[in-house]
């Protein structure tokens, strides 16, 4: 999962050092992921990465890590109807980004303002090749900052280009 702050804006941190620094918002944020499997208790969070304007996220379906494997086959994606169906990832992001919302605007004294972009980014795992080259790249994230698509303060645009093929080249 990627989900992006609204509009992109930093506002959870910021790298020095290719390290992530987490101010008050990223904190919240960084809590509220930890607390996914204790309100969820069948999603385990395999690794995630909190950057200054958006987290990324390897969730994984508990039942699946019992049996030796992190990835998922078998996880509800979809709502019927509009309805949330429990444990969806769907319900799952909206839950979290919602928990994290309400407690920035608590601090903030700044009920309604909306914290996140719109919807979010998800991908399927589908072998442990690719969970590894996935679970690289969230640890090297914030190392990699200063090329990342979405560090509007980072280096020129064909530069970065440059960069992430010679980086997911390594990979492949």
């Amino acid at each position: 999962m990627t989900i992006c702050s609204r509009n992109r804006r930093a506002v959870f941190g910021k790298i020095v050092d290719g390290e992530m620094i987490l101010n008050d918002w990223g904190n919240i944020v960084a809590e509220c992921i930890a607390n996914i499997p204790n309100h969820f208790p069948d999603i385990g969070i395999d690794k995630s990465v909190i950057m200054p304007n958006h987290v990324h996220m390897i969730v994984g379906i508990r039942s699946n890590y019992e049996n030796g494997s992190s990835t998922a086959c078998r996880a509800p994606t979809t709502e019927k109807f509009g309805t949330p169906v429990t444990q969806s990832i769907p319900t799952i992001i909206r839950s979290f980004k919602s928990a994290v919302t309400k407690q920035i605007n608590i601090i903030n004294h700044t009920p309604g303002q909306s914290i996140w972009q719109r919807n979010y980014f998800e991908h399927i795992i589908r072998d442990e090749r690719e969970l590894n080259r996935i679970r690289r790249y969230i640890i090297n994230n914030p190392a990699k900052w200063e090329y990342d698509r979405e560090n509007r303060n980072g280096i020129p645009i064909d530069e970065k280009k440059k960069f992430w093929n010679r980086f997911l080249d390594e990979f492949d």
